[in-house]
C-alpha cells in the first residue's frame, strides 16, 4: 500500500511568493491576450488589501467561531438575559403545586447573595417566551424585584428550539425531580394535566413517557395517585401531604367505587389542615377496608387444586408466594410477616395495570 503524504500549510513567505507569481503572470487566452474576466479579477485583487497569512488564519478562526455561535444559538445552548416581562410563567401548567414560604425565602436569599446560578429554560412563543423549567427561580427574582431590590429586571435563560407539549412536560418534570423531588401526588397530577392539555392520548401514556426512567412499580404508584387527582383533586386542600401509603389506600378504595363517599365527606368538612383533612378521609377508608373481600362469601368451599412445588416462590424478608387454581380460576397466596394490606394493594394495582396495558 502506498504511503500517504502528509500535507502541511505553507508559511507566510511561501504564500507571498505564490501571490506575486499570480499577479505577475496574468492568464492568457489561446490568442495571447488577457481575457476580460481575468482583467477584472486582477484589478479587484490589486485594489483589495492583501492580508498576510496570520491575518487570514485569524479571519478563518473568526468565521469558524461565528458559525459555532450561530449553531449554539439555534440549538438553545446560549445563555441570554431576558426581561421578566418577556417570560410567560404559565406557558405550561406547572407540575409543582406550590412552594412553602420557607423554601422561597431560602431561594431569595441565595439569589440575592449569588445571583441566578442556573438559567431558566424557555421556548419562543408568539408573544415572547414560554417557561419550561425554572419556575421557582423566576418567582424568586420577581418577588425580589417587587420588594425593590436592584438588578432584578432580567433573568438568565436558555432559549430552546420550539418543541411540542409532550417533550416540554418531560423536561419540566425531570428538572424538578433532580432539584427537589416531586411529591407522589404531584407526579400523578401532572400526568392527568398533560393528558387534558392534549399532549398524550391517555394518562397511562403520559405516565409511561414523562416517567420513562422510573421503575414499573413506581409508575404503577404514579397511576394510582393520578386516579386520586382525577376523582378528588378539586376537593383536596392538602393533597401534597398525602403519603405514598395513604394515596395507595385511597386509590384502592376509589377503584372499588367509593369516590362519591369521599367527595361527600370532603365537601361537608372544610378541613383547615392536612391532619384534619386526613381525619375526614380515614373513617371512610377504614369502613371500606373492614368489609370482607369479594370471593369470601361463605358456604362450602370450591374444589381447590393444590399448586405444585414449583409454583411456590420464596420472597424477600421470609415471605412466600404460592399459586393455586380451581375450576373458577387462579389465586395467589402470600404468607409472611412482611405481607400486609398495603403490600397487597400494591400487588393489586400492579396486576390491574398489567392487564390494562396488555
Amino acid at each position: 500500500m502506498a504511503r500517504r503524504k502528509r500535507l502541511t500549510a505553507p508559511d507566510a513567505a511561501e504564500l507571498a511568493k505564490l501571490e506575486e507569481g499570480f499577479a505577475a503572470k496574468p492568464a492568457l487566452d489561446r490568442f495571447g491576450a488577457t481575457p476580460p474576466i481575468a482583467q477584472v479579477a486582477a484589478e479587484i485583487a490589486q485594489a483589495a488589501p492583501v492580508a498576510d497569512a496570520e491575518t487570514r488564519a485569524q479571519q478563518a478562526r473568526d468565521a469558524s467561531d461565528a458559525l459555532a455561535w450561530r449553531s449554539a444559538g439555534d440549538e438553545g445552548r446560549l445563555v441570554q438575559l431576558l426581561a421578566l416581562e418577556q417570560i410567560d410563567a404559565e406557558h405550561l401548567v406547572r407540575d409543582r403545586i406550590g412552594v412553602s414560604a420557607e423554601e422561597m425565602d431560602e431561594l431569595k436569599a441565595s439569589v440575592l447573595a449569588h445571583g441566578v446560578r442556573l438559567p431558566v429554560e424557555v421556548v419562543v412563543t408568539e408573544s415572547g417566551f414560554g417557561l419550561i423549567s425554572g419556575w421557582r427561580r423566576l418567582a424568586a427574582v420577581r418577588a425580589l424585584r417587587g420588594e425593590g431590590h436592584a438588578g432584578m429586571e432580567t433573568v438568565p435563560a436558555m432559549v430552546r428550539p420550539g418543541r411540542e407539549a409532550a417533550p416540554s412536560y418531560v423536561a419540566m418534570v425531570e428538572e424538578n425531580e433532580v432539584r427537589s423531588q416531586l411529591t407522589p401526588y404531584e407526579r400523578g397530577r401532572i400526568a392527568v394535566i398533560a393528558t387534558a392539555q392534549g399532549a398524550y392520548a391517555t394518562v397511562e401514556a403520559a405516565v409511561a413517557d414523562i416517567f420513562a426512567t422510573a421503575s414499573k412499580a413506581k409508575r404503577s404508584k404514579i397511576r394510582s395517585f393520578a386516579l386520586v387527582h382525577e376523582e378528588l383533586g378539586d376537593l383536596l386542600s392538602y393533597p401534597t401531604s398525602l403519603s405514598e401509603k395513604a394515596g395507595l389506600r385511597l386509590s384502592a378504595a376509589l377503584r372499588a367505587g367509593l369516590g362519591t363517599k369521599f367527595r361527600d365527606a370532603l365537601a361537608q368538612a372544610h378541613a383547615i389542615s392536612a391532619p384534619a383533612e386526613w381525619a375526614v378521609l380515614d373513617p371512610v377508608l377504614r369502613q371500606f377496608e373492614a368489609q370482607p373481600r369479594q370471593g369470601s362469601r361463605g358456604g362450602r368451599p370450591g374444589n381447590t387444586v393444590a399448586a405444585t412445588a414449583g409454583d411456590i416462590v420464596n420472597l424477600p424478608k421470609g415471605a412466600t408466594m404460592q399459586l393455586t387454581s380451581d375450576a373458577r380460576g387462579f389465586a395467589l397466596q402470600f404468607r409472611g410477616n412482611a405481607v400486609d394490606r398495603d403490600v397487597m394493594h400494591q400487588v393489586m394495582d400492579t396486576v390491574q395495570n398489567m392487564l390494562r396495558d396488555s
